[in-house]
């Protein structure tokens, strides 16, 4: 993507059928290119629901499954920037309670440890904590956690419940619910119309909604049955579908910070111009040097993330031990994937800070093994044909 504004005024001349290839077409598969000035979409085809026949448009949103962290990690950046958290303070001071590995009851537990996987926190207890029940009472549980090493020198483990955790941190220090303080800190600022489980999405944005399919066919999210007006939350059993009640700083865990993210690509890749750019509508100058601070190889974890910051994620292809190729050899990107229902996604910058790419696609075989990161052939194939046709 070397320069990209001269392909980018080619590509808006592309025709339609280039845009919309016919090879697969129940696949449905968007990659959008940026720049710190331009948003060109060079993929868009396949259906965003089959039962109706509706093609995906590129703006189409979609749950974009982890890069939801992303997003966390921007929304926490900005309550560090107001001085209402900080990374290295006991998380306990913002909950009102004391959170703990039971192992290691006098070692504290910081928001900085939850945004990098160092907590000690895994998910063999479950990481999703319906309404009407206790994220204080999952915690409590040794299954949550790592036993053989104490917060921050607990080795690296990728663990969505970190989300639900730092999430309701955030709520208690700031008073907001989460879903309306990532409205403010970071769709709202940058004109984006995304949402959490749907809490705030408009009724026709649920309209356009990506179904997710196994790749075997059948419907894994968000077809019309799980989409508003039926119940978008995990709810507990005998509990109503409702927020009137909710407390914020209680269980965030309902609005699915570690996945639950809706939001198309071109909206998405506003985020990824944003982060290009050092917007100031979103983060200080200080808070996005520790958005893109990178850290060393962390020694023992899945070689796809071997490099894992506040919740970013660092490409370094070719490096011996890793195995994160994504890109062309050579080339250094940051930003996250994501993986759930069938989808792959992923928001990348190249680490020379010129351009970027947004993407998903859906219908994505299940891996044999479990979730260590890396990435999926169809995606490989996706990112490497949406680059092609901008060299």
């Amino acid at each position: 993507m070397r320069p990209i504004l001269l392909a980018l005024a080619s590509l808006a001349m592309a025709s339609c059928a280039t845009l919309r290839p016919t090879a697969e077409p129940q696949r449905a598969a968007v990659a959008v290119v940026f720049d710190r000035e331009t948003i060109t979409p060079v993929i868009v085809e396949g259906l965003a629901d089959r039962a109706t026949g509706r093609a995906v448009e590129a703006n189409d949103p979609v749950r974009i499954a982890s890069i939801s962290k992303l997003v966390m990690a921007l929304a926490t950046l900005r309550l560090v920037d107001e001085g209402k958290v900080d990374l290295g303070t006991d998380v306990s001071t913002y909950l009102g309670w004391s959170l703990r590995n039971p192992a290691y009851p006098d070692v504290p537990v910081t928001l900085g440890q939850l945004l990098r996987h160092r907590s000690g926190l895994r998910d063999d207890a479950g990481y999703v904590i319906p309404l009407g029940e206790s994220l204080q009472a999952k915690l409590s549980d040794p299954e949550a956690w790592y036993a053989g090493a104490p917060p921050g020198d607990a080795p690296f483990e990728y663990a969505n419940l970190g989300s639900p955790v730092v999430a309701t941190v955030l709520e208690a220090a700031s008073g907001e619910r989460y879903d309306r303080l990532v409205e403010r800190a970071v769709f709202g600022p940058l004109g984006i119309k995304a949402c959490l489980n749907w809490i705030g999405c408009s009724q026709d944005q649920a309209d356009r909604a990506v179904v997710l399919y196994r790749s075997t066919g059948e419907v894994a999210r968000d077809d019309a049955a799980d989409r508003p007006l039926n119940c978008t939350l995990p709810v507990a059993e005998d509990v109503a579908c409702s927020l009137d009640d909710y407390v914020p700083g209680t269980n965030a865990s309902i609005f699915s910070p570690q996945g639950g993210v809706r939001i198309g690509m071109i909206d998405l890749a506003k985020i990824g111009q944003a982060i290009l750019g050092e917007d100031n509508r979103l983060l200080s100058p200080q808070g996005f040097r520790q958005l893109k601070r990178r850290f060393p190889p962390v020694e023992g974890s899945a070689p796809n993330f071997c490099f894992y910051g506040f919740g970013v994620h660092t490409l370094y292809p070719g490096l011996v031990g890793c195995n994160d190729v994504l890109f062309q050899l050579g080339a250094r990107w940051y930003g996250h994937a994501g993986e759930a229902y069938g989808l792959r996604s992923g928001l990348w910058m190249e680490e020379d800070e010129r351009s970027g790419i947004a993407y998903f696609v859906t219908a994505v075989p299940d891996r044999n093994a479990p979730d260590e990161g890396g990435f999926a052939p169809e995606e490989i194939e996706l990112v490497g044909r949406a680059m092609r046709m901008v060299e």
